[in-house]
């Protein structure tokens, strides 16, 4: 038996490639959505701009369709009877079809996005157009191209794609990136984006104390015996507030904007309950996922039988990280497991130091109907510093897909603009998330090549360097960090500089390249300025010429003019920038001695509170005028919490050696306050022992008065990892507040012990 091609037996031809020019017009229904309309109106205007024709939009079914080839945007009465075979049956959410049938072109999605990712995915992979930002871009000329034949089907692993950074949340970039998470911005006619009710942290929003507690204190945490909420949850067996969230919970969903989630989830600190209930329930389960799911669950069934579409949302978090033994999540909750204590230096699925996590996410895997994942990719502390961590982001988004994940919300330099390489990070995370199947290291060099042009080679460069330096180090790449100097080290900064100054050679004939490499220079920059007195020892101490900043001070007010001049923003989460550029020039601006140290000005180092790192800045702590002080000023912090406001990554800077180390303090008490009243604590921190080296109490008898008081730390063989802190105590009828002038560090001698 001879085999007949079904092409003839259904009287189609085979399909062919066209030449773009050749097109004669786009199809799209009268009746689409505004949606499908702007991208039939996209894809003509990127079509005409690389050479192509200007092709009519046509939209009156009435009209015989035209002879020529067409390309059909999204589903109309014309495709059905030219394209018959072509459907989108199998596909998912955002599922995408590009397909040639004889010689036309059908570019077709799952409603609402689908067929304008499907314009998208053909200008970016067959016509070769690359959205870089929101404002750049580039468009190749593409006469006399012919379209190759399209049998192209595509559904995305992740529903939910999520790429955390502000210029990703365009409303004409996100859709361009095919990401729709609860931040992208744009509406319905941009294909709208996958919002959730509440986003997360919900308890206290549902469920305020102010409006409950006083009548209903058995629905917040018991801690100690003491039924309270502050730094509390809720109590999530008791049975009452239960319902009452559930109530909300509806009543929210009933006035929604149509988002597709709502976040039940915990407070952002622990204080979990210990009533006998929820203890129970602990002890059982093993973690406070067990107590969680109790609540939520109960609210995700009163969901589900009214919105059946939507789904409850609650984070696998901290202490509720851990899977529980027996409890499972009903189908409609959405379990959001959160990375935070991770090492991002290493994969999440191999590195040693997130066993625990690989092992959670494992766990979850196979209980979680729905699992979504939050993931942190940027160093919370400081956006501006740099954060080798690239090389686990395309494995670490394969990992999660591999293992089930249907959303991912990669936590990024949102409130930056000039963070570590934010723009490379944003658009690399997006077409990952998109495709996991992409290869990393082509995408990388695809778009330091395409946005850098000449300068992407030493860059690409650069930034293994950075991998290899954090590697040699053996650090633990956490999302909260200070400074870069305890794997930055000296030689690796040379080279840095050196790999620059290439990047920057190469892009002197343009303008438009050379600011970008300068802007992407600028944590470098802070490296430098960050570690200057412990580089200048060490590179005397090696016989080096001095290869950082000749004039410290000179180059830190330009990085800090030109930080200011890139519209900065935040220098760490919810954190402005202003203050903190002042503290990086504060650094090399005239400081006084201590007494006695006048002609020694290599045996101290004193940090005033212009170079502290201030968190909580305006509520915690604030900069105030101070005539005490040695330079003026001064940081106060009120006596209504306990927060380590007050920091100074001392070792970091400092980079080994013993050490004398003072604080200068002064407490202010309010009228009544006994002589004894406590009024704060100081210390040392070691962040890789994860202990306090020195830890002191401090007493109005002790640092009272309108003078400052030098307090005595000790002498300390300092290393990179640690950190000076001061904070309060939360007594706010007895303390007015604590006062920081200055820390200083003395070059221990033998007789200091």
């Amino acid at each position: 038996m001879i085999a007949i091609p079904l092409l003839l037996l259904t009287g189609i031809n085979a399909p062919t490639a066209v030449p773009l020019a050749d097109f004669h017009a786009i199809y799209v229904d009268q009746q689409a959505p505004a949606v499908d309309h702007n991208a039939a109106a996209e894809l003509r205007t990127y079509i005409e701009r690389m050479g192509g024709p200007a092709l009519p939009i046509v939209t009156a079914e009435a009209e015989p369709l035209t002879a020529g080839p067409v390309i059909f945007v999204g589903d109309s009465a014309a495709r059905a009877r030219r394209a018959p075979g072509v459907t989108l049956d199998g596909l998912g959410v955002d599922g995408i079809v590009r397909q040639t049938v004889e010689r036309d072109l059908v570019l077709w999605g799952v409603a609402p996005r689908g067929t304008l990712y499907a314009v998208y995915s053909f200008l970016e992979d067959v016509l070769g157009v690359r959205w870089w930002t929101s404002t750049e871009e580039t468009v190749p000329n593409r006469t006399g191209f012919i379209v190759p034949v399209q049998a192209h089907r595509y559904a995305p692993a992740l529903r939910m794609r999520e790429s955390f950074y502000s210029d990703a949340a365009d409303v004409r970039f996100a859709p361009r990136l095919r990401v729709n998470g609860h931040f992208a911005r744009m509406g319905p006619e941009w294909g709208g984006h996958d919002g959730i009710i509440g986003f997360c942290h919900t308890f206290y929003q549902f469920l305020p104390p102010d409006q409950y507690f006083a009548d209903h204190p058995e629905w917040y945490s018991l801690r100690n015996g003491v039924r309270t909420t502050d730094g509390a949850q809720l109590c999530c067996t008791n049975p009452e507030m239960q319902a009452e969230m559930t109530r909300v919970v509806l009543d929210r969903i009933a006035k929604s904007n149509g988002e597709s989630v709502i976040s039940v989830s915990h407070n952002d600190w622990h204080g979990w309950c210990e009533c006998a209930n929820c203890t129970a329930v602990l002890e059982r389960e093993g973690s406070q996922a067990g107590p969680l799911l109790e609540l939520v669950n109960t609210v995700a069934r009163a969901v589900a039988a009214e919105y059946p579409d939507i789904l409850v949302e609650t984070l696998a978090y901290h202490q509720t990280r851990k899977p529980p033994a027996t409890a499972r999540p009903e189908p409609n909750v959405l379990i959001r497991l959160c990375s935070i204590e991770c090492d991002f230096g290493q994969t999440l699925e191999h590195g040693e130091r997130n066993a625990d996590f690989a092992d959670d996410i494992r766990g979850w895997s196979t209980i979680a109907p729905q699992l979504f994942i939050w993931n942190y990719v940027t160093n919370f502390s400081n956006y501006l510093l740099p954060h080798p961590n690239l090389t686990a982001l395309g494995p670490d988004i394969d990992f999660f897909v591999r293992h089930g994940a249907v959303g991912l919300f990669e936590q990024g330099d949102f409130g930056s603009t000039t963070g570590d390489f934010i723009r490379l990070r944003a658009w690399l995370l997006a077409h990952q998330m998109w495709d996991p199947s992409r290869d990393q290291a082509a995408l990388v060099r695809e778009f330091l090549d395409g946005y850098y042009g000449a300068a992407g080679a030493p860059l690409a460069e650069y930034l293994a360097l950075r991998e290899t330096a954090r590697e040699e180090a053996g650090i633990a790449l956490r999302c909260y960090r200070t400074a870069a100097g305890d794997w930055f080290d000296l030689d690796s900064l040379i080279e840095a500089d050196r790999l620059f100054d290439a990047a920057e050679a190469a892009a002197a004939h343009d303008a438009v390249l050379l600011a970008r490499v300068q802007r992407e220079r600028l944590p470098l920059e802070l490296v430098w300025l960050q570690e200057d007195r412990r580089l200048r020892r060490e590179a005397a101490a090696r016989g080096i010429a001095w290869p950082g900043p000749a004039d410290s001070l000179t180059a830190a007010r330009a990085w800090q003019a030109a930080s200011l001049a890139a519209n900065v923003g935040n220098f760490g989460e919810g954190r402005p920038f202003g203050p903190f550029g002042e503290s990086v020039v504060a650094r090399f601006e005239k400081i006084s001695p201590p007494p006695g140290y006048e002609h020694r000005p290599d045996d101290w180092v004193a940090w005033q509170d212009g170079a502290f790192t201030l968190h909580g800045l305006g509520w915690w702590v604030t900069h105030v005028d101070d005539a005490a002080a040695t330079d003026g000023r001064a940081a106060r912090m009120p006596g209504d919490h306990t927060q380590w406001a007050v920091q100074v990554p001392i070792g970091a800077e400092l980079g080994g050696g013993r050490w004398q180390v003072f604080v200068a303090v002064r407490g202010a008490g309010k009228d009544g306050a006994p002589a004894d009243q406590s009024i704060g604590r100081v210390g040392i921190y070691d962040s890789e022992q994860q202990r306090d080296i020195v830890s002191l109490p401090l007493r109005l008898s002790d640092i009272g008065g309108e003078g400052y008081h030098q307090i005595d730390l000790g002498t300390i063989a300092l290393t990179p990892t640690m950190t000076f802190w001061a904070a309060p105590v939360n007594d706010p009828d007895y303390v007015e507040g604590l006062y920081v002038d200055r820390l200083y560090a003395l070059v221990a001698t033998d007789d200091d012990g």
